[in-house]
């Protein structure tokens, strides 16, 4: 037993340096010379990527396969077969040159924790899978959680296939393309109903443990989110012939909306945000009256009813801009999450596995949404996060130390092994 103990302890070793190998080579696909990287759903990068993680998962000893919507699955088959698999993984797409390790990390660390837990101790008694999610980001369309969202049964091919992205190539028409069918194949091709528990492992994309001198953060909750994409209409007329006083100037209306959801949010106070993160002005030239802008919206709260009740308010406000200044104004809402709340058992097999290392540990929320929200109202849902170097995401800045990585990798196979083999394999999930 001691030699099986200490030749693990040597392969967990270099599991986790390949671990890291991995995830620069998967920074690769989508790469920027500045060290960006942009996958965007169902882009060529995007569609490499996801290709190449199923053939990595096939060589690590996984059953690996597509579903219908681009989700990227690899299993490790358990010996009991009534007892429902815990999935773990993240997604794989990235916002417009992002960094390398958003997403990317929760993919790789789990894909590398079920090859090591195959390859020292065999067969689980629970069935474990990694999944690369296709799309978490809402960077291409504005549908976010495209991925997961298909999985939990939350999103559906009904009333998606005509929205289009900013070259106006329709979501159809984009997994068309990449080699996915939209007919024929139902509203929910890709649900999934048979999952017992999922577990999520990403880079905090925050400050705070690096501020407490934290190795390793053990997800509470959560927050809601609320998307909402706003076009703003007014009269596009000549710049140098239309005098100031008879404009109808959608670019000027925007522009006090933003500034105005700024102050809102300001005396609202925290932990409510609101941010207005894309603005485009159609049709927009130098010498025009700017006659339409389209701008999203993103509401974040840890308390549905705040974060539903300011959302409301906001809205009146904004209407009431527009008709001030005799512009119309539509929203459509793309997402409505609300606040999720993690699984305190799979939380405390996390913190178990924090002490049986020897890692420092802390309990905190996620002010940032994940695919383990989806998941949250449906079955046990927990998140492992890491450090973020200066808090940076979504950028070429952002930055884990490698020994942050492996502590985090480390800590996750733990949790499975505890599920797929230890003494929470044959819990009822």
């Amino acid at each position: 037993m001691a030699e099986r103990l200490s030749n693990s302890h040597e392969v967990l070793s270099r599991y986790s340096q390949h671990m890291l190998e991995v995830l620069d080579w998967l920074a690769t696909y989508g790469a920027a010379p500045d060290g960006g990287v942009t996958r965007l759903l169902y882009t060529e990068p995007w569609l490499q990527a996801q290709q190449a993680l199923k053939e990595k998962m096939q060589e690590l000893g996984l059953e690996s396969r597509f579903d219908a919507v681009g989700n990227v699955y690899g299993k490790l088959q358990g010996s009991h077969y009534t007892l429902r698999p815990v999935l773990t993984g993240s997604h794989v797409d990235t916002v417009k040159n992002g960094g390398k390790y958003d997403g990317a990390y929760g993919v790789v660390a789990s894909m590398m924790a079920l090859g090591y837990l195959k390859a020292v101790y065999g067969v689980p008694k629970r069935s474990l899978e990694v999944v690369s999610f296709c799309e978490e980001e809402g960077s291409r369309f504005p549908l976010a959680y495209w991925g997961s969202g298909h999985v939990t049964g939350v999103r559906s091919l009904a009333g998606s296939m005509d929205v289009a992205d900013p070259e106006g190539i329709t979501l159809s028409e984009a997994m068309r393309e990449a080699g996915f069918q939209t007919a024929n194949v139902g509203d929910h091709p890709a649900k999934r109903e048979d999952i017992g528990a999922y577990i999520e492992i990403h880079i905090e994309q925050g400050s705070v443990l690096g501020y407490k001198k934290k190795q390793v953060g053990i997800v509470t909750a959560i927050v809601g989110q609320i998307r909402l994409t706003v076009v703003v209409k007014g009269n596009s007329n000549h710049a140098g012939t239309t005098p100031m006083t008879m404009r109808k100037d959608a670019l000027a209306g925007t522009s006090e909306m933003v500034v105005v959801t700024e102050q809102m949010a300001l005396e609202e106070g925290e932990p409510l945000v609101a941010t207005v993160g894309r603005l485009h002005v159609k049709r927009g030239t130098s010498n025009v009256v700017p006659g339409e802008v389209e701008f999203t919206l993103d509401i974040r709260h840890t308390d549905e009813l705040k974060m539903d009740l300011f959302c409301t308010k906001l809205l009146t406000k904004l209407n009431e801009i527009a008709r001030r200044r005799e512009l119309t104004i539509e929203t459509v809402e793309n997402l409505h999450a609300t606040p999720v709340a993690m699984h305190e058992g799979i939380s405390a097999e996390i913190e178990a596995a924090c002490t049986a290392y020897g890692f420092q540990s802390m309990k905190l929320p996620s002010g940032a949404g994940h695919d383990a929200q989806l998941f949250g109202p449906l079955c046990p849902s927990a998140m492992i996060f890491v450090p973020s170097r200066g808090g940076i995401s979504h950028s070429p800045d952002e930055f884990t130390e490698p020994e942050e990585l492996v502590v985090g990798f480390q800590t996750l196979v733990h949790v499975l092994y505890q599920y797929g083999y230890g003494g929470k394999a044959d819990e009822i999930l």
